[in-house]
Order: C-alpha cells, then sequence, then structure tokens
C-alpha cells in the first residue's frame, strides 16, 4: 500500500483546488490500481500560511511509489506557484495507512490543533526516507506529511462529494438551479447538512435562476454548497454517509460536470477545538472554555457584538479574575442575536478560534441563566416603588408607612435557553461542528 499527500496547489487570487488535483490523481490511478480512499483533511485553521480552508488531501492506493509520483507530477503543473503564497508540498509514503508510524501520526493529529515549523516536517521526512516534490520555498510538505498519517490521527470522519466545472467553464457564473439544492437538502437533512442556509436571503449578484461568483442565493436563502472562489469546484455536499452526499448531488440540477470525487474528511468534527481556560489561551489556537458572562453583550461599530467571560467557578466576577473578550462578527449574522441575549452572571462554554486576545464565536452553550434582578421593591399597598430611607436603612413608602429591608427579587424572561447554540451554516467554518450532528453535553438548537 502507499499514501500520497497533497498540499498547497491553490490560491486566495486565482483559485484552483487541491481537492481537484487529488481527485484527478486518484481517477488516473485507479485505471490501473486500486485506490481504497480519497482524504480531505482541514488543518489548524488559525494558521497564517494558508488559503480558506486550510485542507490537505491524500490518496490511499496500492499504486507502487514510482506509479504514485508520476501520477501526481502529471497534474502537479496545475498548481498557481504563480502566487508567491502558493508552495505545494507532495509526500509518498511506502507502507499501509494503517502502519504509518507513530510520530506521522502524532504530527498530523498536532497539525489539526497547533503549529508546525518546515524545518520540522522536512527533518521528519528525511529521517523517514520518504519520497517527497515540493515548488516555491515547499511549505506544502507541512500539510502534505500531515494528511499522511491523518487515517490514524481521527476518529470521527464525514464525507463530502464534491463535483467539478468542466474546464472552459471556469472564471463564469456557475449556473445551478437554486431550488433543486434546496428540495434536495430538505430531503436528506440531517443526514446531509450544511448545503443551503435557510435564514435570510444574501443576493451577491445572482440572478433568480443562475449562481454567480457571489455565494449563491434563492428566495429562502443562500446555498451554503456552492462556492464563490474562481476555482473548479461547482458544489460540495457534507454528510455523515457516502450514499446521502452522493444523492443530493444526483439530485441537483446545474451545469454540466466534468469529474465527480467523493472524499472522506474531517469537516464537522470540531476536532480544530482543545480546552481551555480564560485566563491561558494563545493567539492562533481554538478552544472550549468555560466561564461567566462578565461584561455584557455590546454591539460595536460594523454590527459585530463583543462580551467577555471570566474565569470564575463560583460564578463571582472577582476584580482580579483574568477575562476573556468574545466577538459575534457580522458575518455570523442572526447568531449575533443570540449573543446580545446574553447577561451578566450567565454561565457559558464558548468555542470559537482565538486571535489578538478575543476568541471568535462559532459556538456556545448556556450552562446557567440569570433569571432574576434585584430591583426596587414596589408598596404592597398603593403599588408604587418605594424610596430610599437612607443608607443601610432600606426602602419604605412615605405615603402608605410601608416598608422593605431591600432589594426586592424580580424574575426576567430570557428569550435563551440551557444548551448549545452555533452560527448559521452561510458563516460556520468547515471543520466546525453542526449541532445537527449530535454529541454534544446539552440540549441543541440547531441553525439550519
Amino acid at each position: 500500500m502507499t499514501v500520497i499527500g497533497i498540499d498547497d496547489t491553490d490560491s486566495r487570487k486565482w483559485g484552483m483546488c487541491t481537492t481537484y488535483l487529488a481527485a484527478r490523481v486518484a481517477d488516473r490511478l485507479a485505471n490501473d490500481h486500486a485506490v481504497d480512499r480519497r482524504l480531505l483533511i482541514r488543518l489548524n485553521p488559525a494558521v497564517e500560511h494558508k488559503t480558506r480552508g486550510n485542507a490537505a488531501l491524500a490518496i490511499h492506493t496500492d499504486a507502487p511509489v514510482e506509479a504514485a509520483l508520476s501520477a501526481v507530477e502529471t497534474d502537479l503543473d496545475m498548481a498557481e506557484t504563480g502566487d508567491p503564497r502558493t508552495n505545494p508540498g507532495v509526500v509518498v509514503a511506502p507502507e499501509a495507512p494503517t502502519n504509518i508510524p507513530d510520530q506521522v501520526v502524532a504530527f498530523a493529529g498536532e497539525a489539526v490543533q497547533e503549529h508546525h515549523a518546515l524545518a520540522d516536517a522536512r527533518d521528519l521526512l528525511a529521517d523517514l526516507g520518504y519520497a517527497t516534490r515540493s515548488g516555491g520555498n515547499g511549505r506544502g510538505l507541512i500539510g502534505a506529511l500531515a494528511a499522511v498519517g491523518a487515517w490514524q490521527a481521527n476518529d470521527d470522519w464525514t464525507y463530502e462529494c464534491i463535483s467539478y466545472r468542466e474546464a472552459d467553464r471556469r472564471g463564469t457564473p456557475r449556473e445551478v438551479d437554486p431550488e433543486s439544492v434546496f428540495a434536495a437538502a430538505e430531503q436528506a437533512y440531517p443526514a446531509a447538512w450544511d448545503t443551503v442556509d435557510r435564514g435570510e436571503a444574501y443576493r451577491r449578484g445572482a440572478s433568480e435562476n443562475t449562481i454567480g461568483e457571489g455565494r449563491a442565493a434563492s428566495s429562502e436563502g443562500e446555498l451554503v454548497c456552492v462556492p464563490h472562489t474562481p476555482g473548479p469546484i461547482l458544489h460540495g455536499i457534507r454528510g455523515d454517509e457516502p450514499a446521502t452526499v452522493r444523492a443530493v448531488a444526483d439530485a441537483i440540477e446545474a451545469e454540466p460536470v466534468e469529474r465527480r470525487s467523493l472524499f472522506v474528511t474531517n469537516q464537522g468534527t470540531d476536532a480544530h477545538l482543545q480546552d481551555g481556560t480564560v485566563g491561558t489561551v494563545r493567539d492562533d489556537h481554538s478552544y472550549r472554555v468555560s466561564g461567566v458572562v462578565d461584561d455584557p453583550p455590546e454591539t460595536r461599530e460594523g454590527g459585530h457584538v463583543f462580551l467577555s467571560i471570566v474565569d470564575d467557578d463560583d460564578g463571582v466576577a472577582g476584580e482580579e479574575s483574568p477575562t476573556l473578550q468574545c466577538a459575534a462578527f457580522e458575518p455570523t449574522k442572526r447568531f449575533r442575536d443570540r449573543v446580545r441575549d446574553l447577561r451578566a452572571g450567565d454561565r457559558l462554554t464558548v468555542c470559537g478560534e482565538v486571535s489578538e486576545g478575543t476568541l471568535k464565536l462559532e459556538k456556545f452553550a448556556v450552562r446557567d441563566l440569570v433569571v432574576t434582578e434585584r430591583v426596587t421593591p414596589t408598596c404592597p399597598d398603593c403599588g408604587r416603588s418605594m424610596k430610599s430611607a437612607g443608607r443601610e436603612q432600606g426602602y419604605r413608602c412615605r405615603d402608605c408607612e410601608t416598608s422593605a429591608d431591600g432589594k426586592a427579587e424580580r424574575a426576567i424572561d430570557r428569550d435563551l435557553e440551557r444548551g448549545w447554540y452555533e452560527v448559521p451554516p452561510c458563516a460556520r467554518r468547515h471543520i466546525a461542528k453542526p449541532l445537527v450532528r449530535g454529541g454534544f453535553d446539552a440540549p441543541t438548537h440547531p441553525e439550519r
């Protein structure tokens, strides 16, 4: 068996897609060899040197190393190396996916949550003697090596069926019938998820029945499965079972498809999240952090919503307690309303990437809600608010001569319930786990 790892052939500016190159290589190998699976691995989404999704690809095949290298080299010139940020890497390991050395498996697991230096990847590759190819500074070798070890490093897998456009159509508006996408998504949900966003429509230059280079929209919402980048992908369908994602792809009415490829992937798994605390989180990593709302939500310029949490097991925000700023940025749309509903004293678990000391909210769990507030007492006789009787002397009604020792408690109507809330599909990053997939430790309130 042989494992081929490929990374960093695409460009933010000019498109292409490493999944497309991997699909071509796998299809070519399949003419003469067995191809057991194609992996699409999302690595640490907080890495500086990445394209939008930070994906690396692996192909598991019985082709010998030389045949594998030849198949990759045939298409490697498709890499957008004119972009200085594109630095392809290819690694070919002469082993079965289940026999990959432990140090490569560890490297793969760390690549999803941590950061690797290129020098470390090169040193490990030299020790192992794996065949490699690279371009530019070779940074893609990091992701390619991680993809080689990914099969043993991950234990939660989903699927994506990706359809690719014919070559002469790339760079033109995508032709996809929105109604067919919404119908297929409705029939397959929840086994297929993040196909559409049924919330408010975001029309970015799309016509009624044609998908432009803005993300697709219909009268109901947004076609999340149709990208807005100038690459070869027509649409990608994600879900929990191969048959489901294939069926949705087949049901979509659209322009001709050049090829279609099924990938096993760690998308939708939250593999990027690690447990942290308010006082220990680091920039460029993603965390689950529990705490208590300290500074209540504030909407700032641009529609971004900010709040702060304090790491306090007693639920009392001490002055010396460390705080962590959390943000729901404008692209998270209606999720911001959930954040605005929070109050000081609510207990939460928040999830997201930390950048410049701020956690970018992807989802949060309400653990405990503040359901009462302290208010000036009301006179039981006349129903008017009492007045302070003086420092530490309680309250009294001067007309009725009634009194109260202190403030009263009043119930608060809360729009939130205990459980998990998430950003809508249009704002979800590839690796983040949709609530509809289940396995969470509290009730869920999924977005569709």
